[in-house]
Formats: C-alpha cells, sequence, structure tokens
C-alpha cells in the first residue's frame, strides 16, 4: 500500500523493531527503544508518535498497535494525518475494531464507550485484512470500510471478501462512495 503513496508526501514510520521496507522518497524513520540496564533512557512508540506530530508528516505508519500507544495513534488519525496506516492482529475487522477498544482500556484511561467507538470510527476508512492460505501463502481476504456507529455498534461495509475454497473474491460498492458514511457527533 505504501508504494501507493504520492511521492510529494512526507511519511513518518514508527516501529519497535525497523522492519517496514518502505520505498518511499520522504520517510522519516523512528524506532522504539527499550531502557538500558540501569532502567533509564526508554523510548516508547506512544512518545514518537507524539514527537511524529511536530514532524508535519502527511502520513503516519505504525507497524504494529500493540499497547497503550493505540490511543496515541487514534488521536494522531484524527488530527489531520488522513491515509496513516498500522496493523493489529485479529481474526477479523469487528475483532480488529473491538481489539483496539481493549487496547485503549490497558491505556488505563476511561472513556465512554459510545465515545471511543466514534473515536475509532473517525480514525478509520478501511481496515484490509490479510489471510494465510493452506499453502502458506498470504493474501488480502477482506476489505471492510468502517462506516460509523448506529445505536452503539459498529457499522461496517465489506467492499471486498474472498472465497477460500474457491479463490475467488466478491467485491461491493463503497458506503462512502455512495455518499453514506456515517459521521461520528462528538
Amino acid at each position: 500500500l505504501s508504494q501507493l503513496i504520492d511521492s510529494s508526501q512526507r511519511l513518518v514510520a514508527i516501529e519497535d523493531v525497523a522492519e517496514l521496507q518502505l520505498s518511499h522518497p520522504h520517510v522519516v524513520r523512528l524506532e522504539a527503544r527499550p531502557p538500558n540496564a540501569e532502567g533509564h533512557g526508554e523510548v516508547r512508540a506512544s512518545d514518537l508518535i507524539r514527537n511524529s506530530l511536530r514532524m508535519r508528516p502527511d502520513r503516519i505508519i505504525l507497524g504494529e498497535i500493540r499497547g497503550v500507544e493505540v490511543l496515541d495513534v487514534l488521536t494522531a488519525m484524527n488530527t489531520g494525518h488522513d491515509g496513516s496506516m498500522s496493523t493489529v492482529h485479529a481474526n477479523n475487522a469487528q475483532d480488529a475494531l473491538l481489539r483496539l477498544e481493549t487496547l485503549v482500556g490497558l491505556t488505563g484511561r476511561l472513556i465512554p464507550e459510545k465515545t471511543l467507538r466514534q473515536m475509532v470510527c473517525a480514525a478509520l476508512d478501511v481496515i484490509i485484512q490479510l489471510a494465510r492460505l493452506p499453502d502458506g501463502r498470504r493474501c488480502v481476504s477482506e476489505v471492510v470500510e468502517v462506516v460509523g456507529v448506529r445505536d452503539d455498534i459498529y457499522v461496517t461495509n465489506t467492499l471486498f471478501r474472498l472465497d477460500r475454497r474457491t479463490g475467488v473474491g466478491f467485491m461491493r460498492e463503497a458506503a462512502h462512495a455512495a455518499g453514506e458514511k456515517l459521521r461520528p457527533g462528538y
């Protein structure tokens, strides 16, 4: 996906361990660091996300959301950094949305569920699910548009789904393109 980003855009890539192979002319790479033997010098992903906002990124790419940095990345995605991206481990798109909520709970911040769901929906446009095929190859198995929240439930629209038995994919029109995107009211 990063290869489709316009070369004039400034990317900030944040990772715990540098693994991303981004072939883009304007990338600032930031890497988290554990504390030294004396317990000093730690640089957390959440610190890097907050500091990256001062670097005027067009997009922020976080290698993986797996801890308290979730709130910082959701906030960054909601402050004009459209097209930012990250990974989160989940079984499907709905589980990914719920996993983000669970990770926010790890921060210790008490955010009302309705507000949190609206924040998640405002930050995310699309979830791309990858799967491993029986032969070991990875492929896109599902593309789901995050439409909004209705009655405190995530509303999504499946744009693409792969039938793993046949290897055939099925596509649908995006609700956003049809003007059906729900906007959070907070």
